[in-house]
């Protein structure tokens, strides 16, 4: 997700995940939140053998009912709270206590010459590998993963800790991520701006009140040991892996760790593990600018499609301003705001079948009816129409912030706002304030290692041209620094790749199943 203007520094897929955002541009209804499901059963101590037990009641409550064909079943097992192994693994807090993961496995009955486990992570950080991996394998007909997969692989999702149903972090309340998200997304003013300085540092106090010397524990390396204890948990000897967005990140911290343990890793959506906070926020800006400057040109270019056009930017900007001095009332008197109508225009921007609701949303809301800015706005914030929230949001912020050594100072950051809007006019302003959230974080820091996965074999690093959130310049970064990877790109629009086109399932397939690697340089089109 975008760094919104107090959490998330590196952006990443929604609250549902690529296949569920398909799922509902191909016609299947979903919750805009779907309830969690407990994996009920105690967790497998460290380093046993799971018990797993059918659990068709998940994939009920997420989509209505199970794809046909497949059998889920759930597992838990138990991790230490710290690890305290090498890297930057922190010492100290954790003690022998252990944190439970949540795991789900989807099996289809029509698998053969089975090879092992496909691992997956939708990215967040604080997105659902036990979601995404009901949602994945509904087919590719329902932008869920091939039948070439699911007849080779069990695909299992896990919930990282603090995720979801793995013994989730919970410290923001509902009423401060709705100011939050409702906050002016450039507050110009410096009475706004210290309003929204206010904001982040009691939300930043409440978690440390909450979790104290915890904190750390949360970040990226330690979920990559997780991640190690699930292979072992599945029966694998080396780990076979699809990470979408922030999944990337933890793909790339596992091969650093344990380079000999890897199979196939499939990193969609690259994030550059070695940019820091300001460099990453300003990379987001110019991505989702230079997205949204796609949309306007497919505005002007589909007139009969985008009833905001001729200028579609023009449209939007108006829409925003508009919102700061008088929001159009919907449902139960709740208001469109600014920051509202804003994160509309970034949950539009993930897919480029987006881009026509963002037309009719902003038309709509011309017209008095703000219903569809607050269906975009809410799907992007995992936020439930009664005004509850999943833990997404407290789960991304505790991560990024546990990731995250760099910490601008206030001055710095009014200094970017300022500069970002000169260059970014629509995202910078709340890219620039975004990074106050881990700027004010209590707490140490556990920053991730980076560098050569000296050993691994090849590994597959998919970028996409159009993606507003994790920018296509960080592929090859990222398959540099690790030594190791292979750049596979797509020349089309919205957050991730696989499985878009043709040209891209082929080749990710052949090498998930027959680790044949895609030739050097391998560019899909389009469509």
């Amino acid at each position: 997700m975008i760094r919104t203007p107090h959490l998330v520094r590196r952006v990443r897929l929604t609250v549902a995940g690529l296949a569920a955002a398909a799922l509902l541009a191909a016609g299947c209804t979903l919750p805009a939140l779907a309830p969690r499901t407990e994996t009920q059963g105690e967790a497998a101590a460290p380093g046993s053998t799971p018990t797993w037990r059918g659990c068709p009641e998940v994939a009920e409550d997420l989509v209505g009912r199970g794809a046909p064909g497949m059998r889920y079943d759930c597992a838990k097992i138990a991790v230490p709270r710290n690890w305290g192994t090498g890297g930057g693994a922190t010492a100290g807090p954790g003690g022998g206590e252990t944190f439970e993961i949540s795991l789900l496995r989807a099996r289809s009955s029509k698998q053969r010459n089975r090879i092992g486990s496909l691992v997956i992570n939708p990215g967040g950080p604080g997105g659902s590998g036990v979601d995404t991996a009901v949602y994945l394998s509904f087919g590719q007909a329902f932008g869920g993963l091939p039948a070439s997969i699911t007849d080779r692989f069990d695909i299992v999702g896990f919930d990282p800790r603090g995720v979801a149903r793995s013994s989730p972090v919970k410290c923001i309340s509902d009423a401060d991520l709705d100011t939050s998200f409702g906050f002016d997304p450039d507050p110009a003013s410096q009475e706004l701006f210290d309003d929204y300085v206010a904001l982040n540092r009691k939300i930043g106090t409440g978690c440390g009140d909450k979790y104290g010397d915890q904190l750390p524990l949360y970040g990226t390396e330690q979920a990559a040991r997780d991640m190690d204890a699930v292979r072992a948990a599945v029966g694998d000897e080396k780990l076979t892996y699809l990470g979408y967005s922030y999944g990337t990140l933890l793909g790339a911290t596992y091969a650093q760790l344990y380079p000999q343990r890897v199979r196939a890793l499939v990193l969609d959506g690259a994030v550059d593990p070695q940019q820091k906070l300001m460099a990453g926020s300003e990379s987001q800006a110019k991505g989702f600018e230079r997205a949204f400057g796609n949309f306007t040109r497919w505005c002007a270019a589909n007139a009969g499609r985008c009833p905001i056009a001729p200028d579609a930017r023009a449209a939007v900007t108006a829409a925003i301003d508009k919102a700061k001095a008088s929001p159009v009332r919907g449902a139960g008197g709740r208001e469109a705001t600014s920051g509202w109508v804003f994160y509309a225009v970034i949950s539009s921007l993930y897919t480029e079948s987006g881009w026509e609701e963002l037309g009719r949303a902003i038309d709509k809301l011309e017209g008095g009816d703000p219903a569809d800015v607050f269906r975009l706005a809410d799907a992007y914030a995992g936020r439930e129409e009664d005004g509850r929230y999943s833990n997404l949001f407290d789960a991304n912020l505790t991560i990024n912030c546990a990731d995250e050594t760099e910490k601008p100072s206030l001055e710095q950051i009014r200094q970017m706002q300022s500069q970002w809007r000169q260059k970014y006019p629509l995202f910078g302003p709340a890219l620039a304030v975004g990074m106050l959230g881990c700027a004010q974080w209590p707490g140490q820091r556990d920053p991730y290692p980076t560098g050569k996965a000296v050993g691994a074999p090849p590994i597959l690093v998919v970028g996409t041209t159009g993606d507003p959130a994790t920018p296509y310049e960080q592929t090859p970064r990222l398959a540099s620094m690790l030594g190791v990877g292979r750049v596979l790109t797509w020349e089309g629009e919205g957050h991730t790749a696989y499985p878009q086109t043709t040209c891209v399932t082929n080749a990710v397939d052949a090498y998930l199943i027959s680790l044949t690697v895609p030739r050097e340089g391998l560019r899909c089109p389009a469509r």
